[in-house]
């Protein structure tokens, strides 16, 4: 064999070598990945790479929506479904605030975690954001309960305002609607849960103050 070809194969071996060192290396890389020793990476550089439509909706949008979406479903499965098995008006209520807490820590809270682009980001839209189901259970239907009659609230008063102003006495001018249910729902959630990341901030600062 001539200088010149064993050269060649040597360079040759050389470069399969280190090919295999780097495969090698980057498995390693990859089975030894942490949170800790990843390198930071930009959301412009992960979006590259994410599938999905080209349409981009705003996490906040999307949060709304879903928090808008199941009242909105348990008024018409609950409050119109039960209209004709339970006639009074505080049982429909009460039975609908019961089935909302359990839809809120079974569906709806997890539907918020599972859109999330960054791990815990949906726990500020959430009035009971931890994870123990028998910590956050009970408290879910407590908290409808306080948003069922806050909606109910709502109604009494849009209803005696536009009875006021349009001199309307044999007529109920908004009635009980998906819709608006949801809509009177989302509002009264949101105001709830901003009340409660304000003070979790106030608390939050005075402790860093205080130390």
């Amino acid at each position: 064999m001539s200088k010149k070809n064993r050269q060649n194969n040597g360079q040759e071996e050389f470069k399969q070598a280190d090919y295999y060192k780097l495969k090698t290396k980057a498995v390693d890389d990859l089975v030894s990945a942490s949170p800790e020793n990843s390198p930071l990476v930009s959301d412009a550089e992960l979006r590259k790479y994410r599938s999905g439509p080209k349409l981009k909706i705003a996490e906040w949008v999307v949060f709304c929506f879903i928090k808008w979406w199941f009242p909105a479903a348990g008024c018409f499965f609950f409050m119109w479904g039960l209209g004709n098995y339970l006639q009074n008006g505080l049982d429909q209520m009460a039975v609908t605030a019961i089935a909302m807490g359990m839809v809120t820590d079974i569906l709806t809270n997890n539907a918020l975690r599972f859109f999330e682009k960054v791990p815990g980001s949906a726990d500020r839209w959430i009035m009971c954001a931890k994870r123990k189901a028998y910590v956050t259970f009970p408290l879910n239907i407590l908290y409808a309960a306080v948003l069922m009659f806050f909606v109910y609230m709502t109604y009494s008063v849009v209803n005696l305002v536009i009875i006021r102003i349009g001199n309307l006495t044999d007529t109920l001018p908004l009635a009980v609607e998906p819709i608006m249910f949801g809509l009177f729902w989302l509002g009264w959630d949101l105001a709830f849960v901003s009340i409660k990341n304000a003070v979790r901030r106030v608390l939050a600062d005075a402790k860093k103050s205080g130390k």
